[in-house]
């Protein structure tokens, strides 16, 4: 009897550590569950009251197909490189790995030319037939044509009339641009990394990609003339300027002595085209991943000035910030920043281009959007014409879970915040700070002696990827269509 008791005061005991140790497992999972179905809620409920309205966007430039694939499909197999190192244009498979490895290890997006057709388009064949790749339309432009067309837009979209862009593009989008045979394609190829993959001593930090392609039609902006025949006539509530990255690195023709270069005749084009636009009409710029110092100071001189909108990620914020204040590009920065960092540069950012003297079509900056893996941010200009600015944060943010997690419907099994509890509204000494709110999520307040308006949205980030590829130009247009 004795021994008997004891084995059972010994399965009880069990039994109870048992049950504390899933009530401990268990209880954070539904706190945190609890808290993700008050944010989402919260943040459905504002998406609910801001319809899109009927506007018209003019989108530029170009067009291309997009191939899929997962980047150890593709590198997997190779070892690691010893070192990373950083190249503007890709010329070897070794030159491939390395940089490739600079960003898989940082977390952080890239695209880059390869000038080596051959390897290239080996890449493209080993993307090809490699498990689960797919193909997609791909380019800034037709993604957030894509992107404004399914939430009601009617789109003036500049490129090239492939097959594979008619066959695919939406219902609302009519093609500003001539045909081009199906033998020319362009290709680009996404090779895409999930968190904490691993690839020899290397740890992405997060899931992104890195984009490599052989492209020789979109960075001459082919599709831009056709595209400006229209536009008068279309009469857009918003331009949007994007797929200029498609110049970063790239090599033009030699310049003629007798004349500017090509790039900058190209940029000249595009600045000509937003200088048209009315003042009631707005123009937005998509910036993106450039290196190219050269290129960055073209567009400082000829497509920024002429933008009263910015969006960007935390990649190409610090990017401009650097360029604006110090002349120089950076390539890598914190793929995940604090809310205060980003703030400061923003602000730096708007103090030095919002100030314009309206000659020749320029404008002052009056809106700045970026979006970052955590959050989305948005800093207006109290008194413009752009509107809703905590909704189309909320519309930012929750596109960004769609977007990733390919599903229209948000599911927190498959959903985490990275917000802190509060954030610093400066890395300046003495900073107020703002305490988030799960059944206010969204934070706006005033500031710049209440020039501006600044909303923060948090971003539930999904767990469940499926690409990201695309993400910031949904992002980006999400919050656009909102405002406009």
């Amino acid at each position: 009897m004795g021994a008997r008791k004891v084995v059972g005061a010994g399965t009880a005991l069990s039994i109870l550590v048992l049950l504390l140790a899933y009530w401990f497992k268990t209880e954070p999972d539904s706190i945190l569950r609890g808290r993700l179905d008050h944010v989402l809620n919260a943040m459905l409920k504002v998406e609910k009251d801001f319809p899109v309205g009927e506007v018209r966007i003019a989108v530029g430039y170009g067009a291309c197909k997009d191939i899929f694939a997962k980047g150890s499909q593709i590198l997997g197999d190779l070892p690691a490189p010893e070192n990373t190192a950083h190249y503007g244009r890709i010329e070897t498979m070794e030159q491939l790995m390395e940089v490739y490895a600079l960003f898989f290890a940082a977390g952080s997006a890239a695209e880059r030319y390869i000038s080596n057709d051959t390897l290239f388009e080996e890449l493209v064949e080993m993307a090809e037939a490699a498990t689960d790749s797919y193909s997609a339309l791909g380019g800034n432009a037709p993604v957030m044509a894509t992107r404004f067309a399914m939430e009601g837009a009617k789109v003036l979209l500049s490129a090239k009339k492939a097959n594979y862009l008619q066959s695919q593009v939406h219902s609302n989008i009519k093609i500003a641009g001539e045909e081009r045979s199906e033998v020319n394609d362009d290709i680009h190829l996404i090779l895409e990394y999930k968190t904490n993959e691993v690839w020899g001593k290397y740890k992405a930090p997060r899931a992104n990609r890195f984009i490599v392609h052989s492209d020789n039609d979109n960075p001459g902006i082919s599709s831009a003339e056709e595209f400006g025949t229209q536009l008068v006539h279309f009469n857009p509530h918003l331009l949007v300027v994007g797929g200029l990255q498609m110049m970063d690195n790239f090599p033009f023709p030699p310049d003629d002595p007798r004349r500017s270069g090509v790039q900058e005749e190209r940029l000249k084009i595009v600045r000509d085209q937003m200088a048209q636009m009315t003042p009631s009409s707005r123009v937005h710029f998509e910036m993106a991943s450039f290196t190219d110092l050269g290129l960055m100071m073209n567009l400082a001189q000829y497509i920024i000035p002429y933008a009263d909108s910015l969006g960007m990620n935390e990649q190409e914020l610090p990017n401009l910030y650097s360029l604006l204040k110090y002349g120089n590009v950076s390539v890598l920065s914190d793929f995940n920043p604090r809310v205060a960092i980003v703030l400061d540069q923003m602000r730096e950012v708007y103090k030095l281009l919002s100030q314009s003297d309206g000659v020749d079509g320029r404008r002052a900056l009056t809106r700045l959007h970026v979006h970052t893996l955590a959050y989305q941010a948005i800093m207006v200009k109290r008194g413009s014409s752009w509107t809703n600015n905590k909704a189309a944060a909320v519309k930012a943010a929750l596109t960004a879970n769609r977007h990733v997690c390919g599903n229209p419907e948000i599911k927190i099994e498959n959903a985490r915040l990275l917000m802190d509890e509060g954030f610093s509204l400066s890395e300046a000494e003495g900073a107020g700070r703002v305490m988030f709110d799960d059944e206010q999520p969204v934070s706006c307040w005033n500031e710049l002696n209440g020039e501006v308006e600044v909303c923060i949205a948090p971003v539930l980030v999904c767990t469940a990827v499926r690409q990201t590829a695309g993400g910031g130009d949904n992002i980006s247009a999400a919050g656009l269509v909102l405002q406009i």
